[in-house]
């Protein structure tokens, strides 16, 4: 991997901050999408010599991933990318049911024509794309993977508080974390119907039926879950090799 591609139009007193938020942007890319895996050690001067950028811009990327939960940093140990556990797994899955449900509950109650509208339309966008790639059903398909992050965060744009949607993001990259490890698996011999995983939340959403919303939500995070659980010899296997 080569430097670093970042935009540096704007106030020329703005260079620094853009290269260590390039240098952020592109770490967490590497860590959610298992390219840096669980417990890896990220030694510093290395980070810096494959980028080409100073030490100072790793370390205050590297400080900023602590604080989004995707490195752990340790006084004798230097940074590593947090390591990844079952037990951590049903935390996460049952905490972002908790907040993300929450914000759901809000939006519902708050949310005017234009949120139910980017409801509808985020829905339609990530239903126009295959959810695995053509030739490797293992593995979902990119643009897909973006178009779901938007679609969950359109469900609770309305609930009105700021802090709620910034615990709700960090779980739901902990979350994405888990499932980019997984293994793509069936459940009970049946394929996983995750898009009427999701109509099922839209349909309530749109009702403005806040526990059905709730409970569809509920559902789908648990059923992520379980296929991640599936995979749990690989999330293992990631671990005793890092």
């Amino acid at each position: 991997m080569g430097p670093l591609q970042f935009d540096m139009s704007g106030n020329p007193g703005d260079g620094p901050r853009s290269l260590t938020s390039a240098l952020h942007e592109r770490l967490r890319a590497d860590i959610l999408a298992a390219r840096l895996l669980p417990a890896q050690k990220l030694h510093i001067a290395g980070l810096a010599k494959q980028f080409s950028v100073g030490l100072a811009a790793v370390r205050e990327a590297l400080s900023r991933l602590v604080a989004d939960g995707l490195v752990q940093a340790s006084d004798q140990r230097g940074f590593r990318v947090s390591p990844v556990s079952l037990a951590d797994l049903a935390d996460v899955t049952q905490t972002r049911i908790d907040i993300e449900g929450l914000a759901l509950r809000r939006s519902i109650e708050r949310g005017d024509d234009v949120w139910l509208a980017s409801v509808k339309s985020t829905w339609a966008d990530l239903k126009g794309v295959p959810y695995h790639y053509p030739d490797d059903p293992t593995v979902h398909y990119e643009e897909w993977v973006i178009r779901h992050r938007i679609f969950h965060r359109a469900l609770v744009n309305a609930c009105g508080s700021p802090w709620l949607l910034g615990f709700r993001d960090v779980l739901h990259e902990q979350s994405e974390r888990y499932r980019r490890l997984s293994i793509r698996r069936e459940l009970g011999g049946k394929p996983r119907d995750v898009e009427g995983e999701h109509e099922a939340i839209v349909a309530a959403v749109l009702k403005r039926d806040a526990d059905a919303a709730v409970r569809a939500l509920s559902k789908h995070f648990g059923i992520t879950k379980e296929f991640v659980e599936l995979a749990a010899s690989r999330i293992a296997e990631v671990s005793r090799t890092t």
